[in-house]
C-alpha cells in the first residue's frame, strides 16, 4: 500500500504541501504491548513514508552484547531506553524530519516527548497498539521471532510483567486492535496522519 504523502518534511523544514495543506514534521509513536502488531506497522508506515523507524529494542540490543546493561536496574534500563529514542528523535527534528517510533511508552513518557517535539515545531501523533483476544495475542507472542541482533526474545511471562508496568497511555490519538487486518489498521494510522 503506497500512502500519497510523505511524512518527512522538505526544503525549510517548514512541511509537506499535499493538497494545499501542511503537514508539520511528524513524530509517530506506536506504543502497546508486545504482539500487537506495533513494530509492523512502524515498519509499513516508515516505508511507505521515507520516514526512519526507530525501535528501543534495536539500539538495546546493540549494547547488550557489550555488557553495558549487565546488572541495570529495571527503571535505570528504560529511563536509558526511552532517552536512546528520545535523543533519536530530537535529531530528527532539528534536520526537519519525520519519525517513526516503535516503543512501549507510558503517559510521563508522551509527556515529555510531547514537549520535545513541540518546541522543535513539529506534530506529535500516538497510536496504541493492542490486541483484544486474549487466545490470539498469546499466540502472536509465542509463535514470533524477532531476530534482533543481541536482544533476547519474549515469552508470554514477559508480557504479563509489562501489563503491569505500562498501563494504557491516555493522551493518544488512536487504538488499533491486532484482530484486524493490518491492512485496516495502516489505513486507519494514515488517515489520522492526513487530517
Amino acid at each position: 500500500m503506497r500512502i500519497p504523502y510523505r511524512l518527512r518534511a522538505v526544503g525549510s523544514g517548514e512541511g509537506v504541501r499535499h493538497a494545499g495543506v501542511v503537514q508539520a514534521r511528524t513524530v509517530v509513536v506506536l506504543t502497546g504491548l508486545p504482539g500487537t502488531g506495533k513494530s509492523t506497522l512502524a515498519d509499513l508506515l516508515a516505508r511507505d513514508t521515507g520516514s526512519p523507524a526507530f525501535a528501543g529494542d534495536w539500539l538495546l540490543g546493540a549494547l547488550a552484547p557489550h555488557g553495558i546493561l549487565d546488572g541495570v536496574d529495571r527503571p535505570t534500563l528504560l529511563a536509558a531506553h526511552h532517552d536512546l529514542v528520545a535523543s533519536l528523535i530530537t535529531r530528527q527534528l532539528l534536520l526537519g524530519q519525520s519519525a517513526v517510533v516503535d516503543c512501549v511508552v507510558d503517559d510521563a513518557v508522551v509527556i515529555a516527548w510531547r514537549r520535545n517535539v513541540d518546541a522543535h515545531g513539529g506534530r506529535l501523533v500516538v497510536a496504541e497498539c493492542v490486541c483484544s483476544d486474549e487466545a490470539a495475542h498469546r499466540r502472536r507472542v509465542e509463535g514470533r521471532r524477532r531476530g534482533i541482533p543481541g536482544w533476547h526474545e519474549i515469552g508470554w511471562d514477559h508480557v504479563e510483567r509489562m501489563r503491569h508496568e505500562f498501563r494504557p497511555v491516555t493522551n493518544k490519538q488512536l487504538t488499533l486492535d491486532a484482530v484486524d487486518p493490518i491492512d485496516h489498521n495502516l489505513r486507519l494510522l494514515t488517515a489520522l496522519l492526513a487530517g
